[in-house]
């Protein structure tokens, strides 16, 4: 070894976090910090307040479409957001979001019955999906791919926070009979969201043209998301199962047509990568559905202790992904293949040990899931970003939020048409819960395998590479 090589300092794990703050990037990390915060936080309200809600405006009956209008509008809008984006530029495109999405607030805030508040939710599911959506255009456009690992870790560290805070500060305002105050609280945020894009985001980002916007996939996509939430509500499996195969049918021709999910120009397996986000998207959604009813159920748990033992997920996929944000190359195609198999090891825990497993051995299973996410997720998305050309790359980075708000919502609603077969919408007992324990959280299991496989389809070797050292991705 040569002299200087032996006295030089080992290299400091904090550099590089320093980095990705240089050159005037901290205040726009801010910025897509309080997007994600925005997104994540009001959806963990909501749920805590909607009881409230349901007193207060006699919507008990309307949950579920509540939170079908909320899923419809979050998965199309986001569709059409890399569109947006490519129209009227990405800073045009996050103002009109945030924008939106105070809107959608302010209805719900004021709203003097049921209609109007539901109005309000669908309108915040729609902005809220090309938040996210453009979040994810704005990391490939702003930030230099070789901090994405980083800026994902951020992101998922937000995720955990709301996870943790949402139920608390949901209660706060509830107890203090005041749920519309929630509404006004994040219709103050979306707007300083708002003001915050306009200053730090360049006028001119990306690409400032785009082709005719994608209406047959964008209709298609919204008759079958519609389709697949009503069925996670609708009464009656037979009804249910037919609204969800309709659903699915028209999602997959709206994904594969053209417009909506650009296609692999390259080496890259684009398609494959695109797979491995929904099924395992659509295989860890029913846990956070389901598993507080079921705990409390099974091992007597208040609400808040269940809803804290269920953070477990949130809190190991931020932990994982800040331990692993710094991996070197050789090291993230093996997390990605480790992260899909944790979670496929997480979702059959999950299945298995909610009957008879103690609360320890549960939340084990949780953090296996959770953690999956956190090992993979960020490397999964350095390397679809990586892989787009320059006039495609907008449009490409939208899809991921797509792709994974598609999977979440098939992943409810199959989850959902289940356990309501096995008998939850008429309440838990001993002769029903392992057959709804099974249904909710066994319906993920063919999900994640598949995500499991298409994992390791997309780090295989190949003659050609995948993503060279160099390329855009480590830019």
């Amino acid at each position: 070894m040569p002299a200087e090589a032996a006295l030089s300092p080992p290299p400091n794990r904090l550099d590089g976090w320093r980095e990705l703050l240089g050159e005037g990037r901290g205040p726009v990390l801010a910025m897509v910090l309080l997007g994600c915060w925005v997104v994540a936080a009001d959806s963990l309200v909501t749920a805590t307040i909607m009881p409230s809600v349901g007193a207060d405006l006699d919507g008990y009956a309307w949950f579920g479409w509540a939170a079908a209008g909320f899923m419809t509008g979050l998965v199309v809008a986001g569709a059409a957001a890399g569109w947006l984006a490519e129209r009227i530029g990405l800073r045009g495109a996050t103002m009109l979001a945030g924008l939106a999405f105070a809107l959608g607030c302010a209805l719900s805030a004021v709203a003097p019955g049921i209609a109007l508040f539901l109005a309000g939710r669908v309108l915040q599911g729609g902005a809220a999906g090309l938040i996210g959506c453009l979040i994810y255009v704005a990391l490939a456009l702003l930030f230099p791919g070789r901090f994405l690992p980083r800026v994902f870790a951020l992101c998922t560290s937000v995720w955990g926070i709301a996870t943790f805070a949402g139920p608390l500060l949901g209660g706060l305002f509830a107890d203090a009979g005041n749920w519309r105050g929630v509404f006004w609280l994040f219709a103050g945020q979306a707007l300083l969201f708002t003001a915050a894009c306009f200053v730090l985001i360049p006028a001119r980002t990306g690409i400032d043209a785009a082709g005719r916007l994608p209406a047959r996939p964008l209709v298609l996509l919204a008759i079958g998301i519609a389709a697949i939430a009503t069925a996670g509500v609708a009464v009656g499996a037979t009804l249910a199962i037919a609204l969800a195969a309709g659903g699915l049918a028209l999602l997959v021709a709206a994904l594969l047509g053209d417009g909506l999910v650009p296609r692999a120009s390259g080496p890259f397996p684009l398609g494959t990568a695109y797979l491995t986000y929904f099924a395992t998207t659509a295989a860890g959604t029913a846990f956070a559905l389901y598993a507080p009813a079921l705990l409390q159920h099974r091992l007597g748990l208040s609400a808040l202790e269940a809803g804290y033992l269920v953070a477990v997920e949130a809190l190991a996929w931020t932990a994982a992904a800040l331990v692993v944000s710094g991996a070197s190359e050789v090291w993230r195609s093996r997390l990605i293949v480790a992260g899909a198999g944790s979670i496929l090891a997480g979702v059959v825990g999950v299945t298995l040990l909610m009957d008879g497993g103690s609360l320890a051995v549960i939340a084990a299973a949780a953090a296996l899931l959770g953690g999956g996410f956190g090992l993979s997720y960020a490397f999964l998305g350095q390397r679809v970003i990586g892989s787009f050309a320059d006039e495609e790359r907008t449009r490409g980075s939208a899809a991921i939020g797509t792709v994974r708000n598609a999977g979440g919502a098939l992943g409810a609603a199959l989850a959902g048409i289940a356990a309501n077969g096995a008998g939850f919408g008429t309440g838990l007992n001993e002769s029903n819960f392992v057959l709804i324990a099974w249904g909710a959280f066994g319906s993920g299991i063919p999900f994640a395998l598949a995500g499991l496989i298409g994992a390791v389809l997309l780090t295989r070797p190949s003659p050609q590479a995948v993503l060279a050292p160099g390329s855009s991705a480590s830019a």
